[in-house]
């Protein structure tokens, strides 16, 4: 396959921060319509390659092209604006908003200055903020302060002002943390439908999680490519096992 054929194709990526390389000559694919999970030790660089991709960070070399597109020269907001959604670790929402207006703030026609002032509620926007909501597991708290909601939902929340977006690649930094497993079982369900249409890049710790919803993983470490298949080779990797799950 040639990079074109990809959804996110890095290469050669490095990026040096006095003198470190907290990522060093990485290369990256990821498929269309593929739910990728990147695992590896704390300081391996898997947020440093997301804040990366989302231009929070500027790479000292290297290539990012999403949908053959390079994103390297672009800001934060024209890389928002080719495609691409990032959750955080820790959830920004909106604490004194209601589930629902969560949603339709994060809605696109209204996210800017001047959309807002113009910004009118119609049918087909309610429509959709109610479907999110319900794929995101809060239909029935549409009219709930995003304060009230547990630990969880705030996460759900946060996923879902981003599907509101309809972004083609949407990455995610460890969605479970601080779940119950109840609602990590909820999560890998949704991540599941959510990579229909739309490729999607985990990172996470919780390798119960990972092995439910991989496609394929990526093993970081040192800011290098260890080791990337399915979970099971990648679990039976010596390499693997002696610097991340021997820990």
């Amino acid at each position: 396959m040639s990079e074109t054929d990809f959804a996110l194709a890095i290469e050669d990526l490095t990026v040096s921060f006095d003198g470190f390389k907290a990522v060093d000559g990485l290369n990256l694919y990821v498929d269309k319509n593929e739910l990728r999970v990147v695992i590896g030790p704390n300081g391996a660089g898997k947020t440093t390659v997301l804040d990366l991709i989302c231009g929070k960070t500027r790479s000292t070399l290297g290539s990012i092209k999403f949908k053959n597109k390079e994103l390297t020269n672009l800001s934060e907001h024209q890389i928002v604006h080719a495609g691409v959604g990032r959750k955080f670790q820790t959830p920004s929402i909106y604490e004194n908003l209601t589930v629902y207006e969560n949603l339709e703030v994060s809605y696109p026609k209204g996210r800017s200055v001047f959309g807002s002032l113009l910004f009118k509620m119609t049918t087909e926007i309610d429509a959709r903020i109610k479907e999110i909501a319900d794929e995101i597991f809060l239909k029935e708290l549409l009219e709930t302060e995003a304060a009230l909601l547990s630990h969880g939902q705030k996460q759900w929340l946060e996923i879902g002002m981003l599907l509101i977006q309809d972004p083609e690649l949407l990455m995610l930094d460890e969605p479970v943390a601080g779940m119950s497993v109840k609602e990590r079982d909820q999560t890998a369900e949704l991540l599941k439908r959510i990579c229909v249409g739309r490729s999607v890049l985990v990172i996470e710790h919780d390798m119960d999680f990972v092995a439910k919803i991989a496609h394929k993983v990526t093993v970081l470490h040192q800011g290098k490519i260890l080791a990337e298949g399915d979970m099971k080779s990648v679990q039976n990797n010596p390499e693997v096992i002696e610097v991340y799950l021997g820990h």
